[in-house]
């Protein structure tokens, strides 16, 4: 009755250039209950056996038979569910991680299992082996004795089938080696199954069987004659094919949230590494969310603006003809009157027309005046320019024949003649002519020097005959019906015009005909193509940030590489370990990101308090911010991911 067979086991390491015969040839079978002793000098392959019998390590040849089941030829993730479930390990360095308690350490092989709601059997294995009152403890705060017998607690968390010990007393002093065999002793008195390497023979003699190894051979397999031979155990009735078949896809979400509890722990213990990493994450992410909140605030002014200009506008206007050379001035060769109004509002296509005369003038209001522009228009001005009153009214029709004194007041030219005092119903001197407050036109704002708010509207009939003087019209605003006629329409209104004033070749530039529609897309081309520079910076930035994650990241592989192997060794797949450093990655860009997201919205609202500018922070770069940092874990952990799922069990417990 046998547990475990090795036929003919070879295996050859290669040293540079030197091929190393570790086992030359090997064959064995360990029976349930033994307790076995494998002893041999350094290079002897004592060790190499101890792996290969564990599965931490593959031979090269021969065949490894388990409960009756060639398993030499299993998959990576097939021998570490096998570690898991029948195997138990105890090492010289004992490997516990320093960062977690000495219960959370004996806990480890269960969350592999599936089985960390059965935690309480961690507290029992450490209870048995007289530790309870030191569970709480972190491994840097026991001795030597201590660890090792939280090590054996860990191995036995998962009722393992064989117990492997690697030089469990290597670095104990004579008292806690006493204990420490004492306790193995004891679990095989209990019918465990030990095997066990070691080069002292005090340690050796507590052992049934001892096996003695050299150059990779075995060259003497005898009972031990001082340790009193207990009949053989019953071998319990396992299923391989069963253990290495299990999909444990019932089991994924308990390992996912202790992928994450690990993954927090992992970070936590080094803070100042993983402040360093999300570092680069949150000065991207922050870039990203002030950059397109400058972008918005941006599109946001000038659609505003544009608004206030009109839609599917044409603007008419004097031009300013060349004669030798020397500019004669606007309007000196075309004047408009009211009689081209009434002609171009005829046109097809042409929804409304609005005549404008422009001047200027000071305003005096009690004892304050004020110096501002001067607009007359007809009524269809306020729809035409997005000017209806925010206070009161414009002025009507029937006000415009009979050239009215009323006005429609800017917010600025309140604000400098009334202050807080109500301006509605008020009356104004301009040009020593008093006019009556009607309305308060709606706040447009600055652009470039030009403020739109200093300005006073009154009827276009107004301004000519009774401020002005002018007996012509400056411009003549076109409301077109339908922008994809914008063009047929300016067409037709030159060609009028042209035909009106009996124009040549040679003076037809004394107008011009300016498209609102044409500026309007080059503006907003030149904000779209702002936005995608400004988001282009921004994502070089989180790039580099990605670029930092991924630096880190594989310097923690590095230095945790002999705790990979220990998680392998307990029976963590690649995917466990893959899972838990890509959720390291993410955890840190998406900290970062959040970060970002505080200290982005921060930068952008000082930027609108202190330069003035305008910005719009939107769900949707927030969202964006994140899923992108999110992205960037995903991305750049990946590569020290698979790094470190691809560690050999055995070279990494090795590492220095």
């Amino acid at each position: 009755m046998k547990i475990i067979e090795l036929k003919d086991i070879r295996k050859t390491y290669s040293m540079g250039k030197a091929a190393v015969a570790a086992l030359q040839g090997v064959s064995l079978t360990i029976s349930p209950g033994e307790f076995v002793a494998i002893m041999g000098p350094s290079g002897s392959g004592k060790s190499t056996l101890l792996h290969i019998l564990g599965f931490l390590d593959r031979p090269d040849s021969g065949e490894y038979i388990l409960s009756g089941k060639n398993i030499t030829k299993l998959t990576n993730d097939q021998l570490a569910l096998l570690r898991n479930s029948l195997m138990g390990f105890v090492f010289q360095q004992f490997h516990l991680l320093p960062r977690i308690t000495a219960l959370e350490n004996a806990e480890l092989p269960l969350i592999y299992a599936g089985k960390r709601h059965l935690k309480a059997k961690a507290m029992d294995k450490i209870k048995d082996v007289g530790l309870a009152a030191r569970a709480g403890h972190r491994p840097n705060e026991l001795s030597g004795g201590e660890q090792q017998r939280i090590a054996i607690a860990r191995a036995l968390v998962n009722d393992p089938l064989v117990i492997f010990a690697d030089e469990p007393t290597g670095n104990l002093d004579t008292k806690s080696q006493t204990e420490i065999m004492a306790i193995i002793s004891g679990l095989n008195k209990k019918d465990k199954t030990v095997v066990m390497v070691t080069h002292e023979e005090e340690v050796a003699g507590y052992a049934r069987r001892i096996i003695r190894m050299r150059d990779g051979k075995i060259i003497s397999d005898d009972k031990n004659k001082d340790v009193r031979q207990e009949p053989a155990a019953v071998a319990p009735d396992i299923s391989i094919d069963k253990i290495i078949s299990g999909s444990r896809e019932e089991i994924k979400r308990a390992e996912l949230a202790d992928h994450f509890r690990q993954a927090f722990w992992a970070i936590v213990s080094h803070k100042m590494r993983a402040i360093l990493s999300m570092l680069g994450i949150l000065i991207g992410v922050a870039a990203v969310i002030a950059m397109l909140a400058l972008g918005a605030g941006a599109r946001e002014s000038i659609q505003k603006q544009l608004a206030s200009l009109g839609s599917n506008l044409l603007m008419v206007r004097a031009g300013s003809q060349q004669l030798h050379g020397v500019s004669l001035g606007a309007g000196v060769v075309t004047r408009f009157t009211f009689q081209d109004v009434d002609a171009i509002e005829k046109i097809h296509g042409v929804k409304i027309v609005s005549p404008t005369v422009n001047g200027g003038a000071q305003l005096v209001y009690g004892n304050k005046n004020w110096n501002t522009q001067v607009q007359g228009t007809g009524v269809n001005y306020a729809q035409m320019h997005a000017a209806a009153p925010t206070i009161g009214r414009f002025f009507k029709e029937e006000e415009v024949r009979m050239r009215a004194r009323v006005a429609v007041v800017g917010t600025t030219v309140i604000k400098q003649l009334f202050g807080d005092a109500d301006p509605l119903d008020a009356y104004i001197r301009m040009s020593r002519i008093t006019f009556k407050v009607i309305g308060i036109l709606p706040p447009k704002g600055a652009t470039g020097w030009r403020d739109q708010d200093d300005v006073v509207v009154i009827p276009v009939t107004t301004a000519m005959y009774r401020l002005t003087g002018k007996q012509y019209i400056d411009s003549i605003d076109v409301e077109v019906s339908d922008i994809s006629s914008m063009d047929e329409v300016q067409k037709a209104i030159k060609e009028l015009l042209i035909k009106r004033h009996h124009l040549t070749k040679e003076n037809e530039d004394s107008f011009e005909i300016r498209n609102m529609a044409d500026i309007q897309q080059a503006l907003q081309a030149t904000t779209k193509t702002m936005a995608w520079l400004l988001g282009s910076i921004a994502a070089i930035s989180l790039l580099v940030g990605g670029i930092g994650i991924m630096n880190i990241m594989l310097v923690s592989v590095t230095e945790r590489t002999r705790e990979i192997g220990l998680r392998k060794a307990i029976g963590a797949r690649e995917s466990d370990i893959m899972i838990q450093f890509l959720i390291e990655a993410v955890t840190l860009t998406f900290a970062g990101g959040a970060a970002g997201v505080v200290f982005g919205a921060g930068i952008a609202l000082l930027l609108s308090l202190f330069a003035g500018w305008t910005i719009k922070i939107s769900i949707f770069s927030i969202l964006l911010a994140t899923i992108f940092s999110i992205a960037v874990g995903l991305i750049f952990g990946l590569w020290p991911a698979h790094q470190a799922a691809k560690l050999d069990p055995i070279e990494a417990l090795r590492y220095e």
